[in-house]
C-alpha cells in the first residue's frame, strides 16, 4: 500500500519511513510540486487534518492514502507553548535549530531550568471514502541547554519520564519505543490495515 506523506519535513519523512516499514511511504513532494498549507487550526488534530487534505485534493487521486502528522511540545511552565506552534515557535522560516534555541531562551528569560512537558502527535489519514486522526504523546521534561546530537527539534532539550538523558542522546531503537510519533503510528497502522 502506498501512503503519501503531507511533508516535506526530512526528520518527519525519516521517522515515519522507519515506523511504516510494511508500506510503502513517499513524500507528496516527490509527486508534485511542494505549495505553502496555512495551518490554521486551534489543535494538532485540525492542523493534520488540514495538512492531510490539501495534499490529498492537491494529487488529485482516488487511489492514494495521505496520511499527515501535526506534533509539537508543550511546557508546563511556560503555559503550554509552544504548542502547536512548535514548527514556528522562532518566526516564520526558522529552522529545528532556531526553534529549539528559542525555547531555550524563553525558558531562561522566566529562570526556569526544567519543567514537565509533553510532546504530542496527531496523525490524520485521508482516503477518497473516509478520515481519520488518532493521537500519541510522550511525557517527560525539558531541560535549559541541549544535550545530544540525535534527533531532530527539540529532542536535545527533552529528556523522557524515566530516563536520565535527553532524546538526542537516547539511541534510535529507545526512542522508537518511547516516541509520541510511534504511539500514534501504531494506531494509524491499525486502521490503514482495515481501509
Amino acid at each position: 500500500m502506498k501512503l503519501v506523506l503531507a511533508t516535506s519535513n526530512k526528520g518527519k519523512v525519516r521517522e515515519i519511513k522507519a515506523l511504516c516499514e510494511d508500506f510503502e511511504v513517499i513524500p507528496y513532494s516527490e509527486l508534485i510540486e511542494e505549495f505553502e498549507i496555512v495551518e490554521d487550526g486551534d489543535t494538532f488534530k485540525e492542523n493534520a487534518l488540514i495538512k492531510a487534505r490539501a495534499v490529498f485534493k492537491a494529487l488529485d487521486s482516488d487511489e492514494v492514502i495521505v496520511i499527515a502528522d501535526d506534533s509539537g511540545i508543550s511546557v508546563d511552565a511556560l503555559e503550554g507553548a509552544p504548542g502547536i506552534y512548535s514548527a514556528r515557535h522562532a518566526g516564520i522560516g526558522a529552522n529545528d535549530k532556531d526553534n529549539l534555541y528559542k525555547l531555550i531562551d524563553d525558558m531562561k528569560a522566566k529562570s526556569i531550568q526544567s519543567s514537565s512537558a509533553h510532546y504530542t502527535a496527531a496523525i490524520a489519514i485521508v482516503t477518497k471514502e473516509s478520515e481519520y486522526c488518532v493521537h500519541g504523546w510522550m511525557h517527560g521534561s525539558v531541560i535549559d541547554e541541549t544535550k545530544g546530537d540525535g534527533g531532530f527539534g527539540y529532542d536535545p532539550m527533552f529528556i523522557p519520564k524515566g530516563y536520565d538523558k535527553t532524546l538526542g542522546q537516547l539511541e534510535d531503537d529507545v526512542k522508537k519505543k518511547l516516541s509520541h510519533r510511534s504511539k500514534a503510528l501504531s494506531l494509524a497502522k491499525i486502521i490503514l490495515k482495515t481501509i
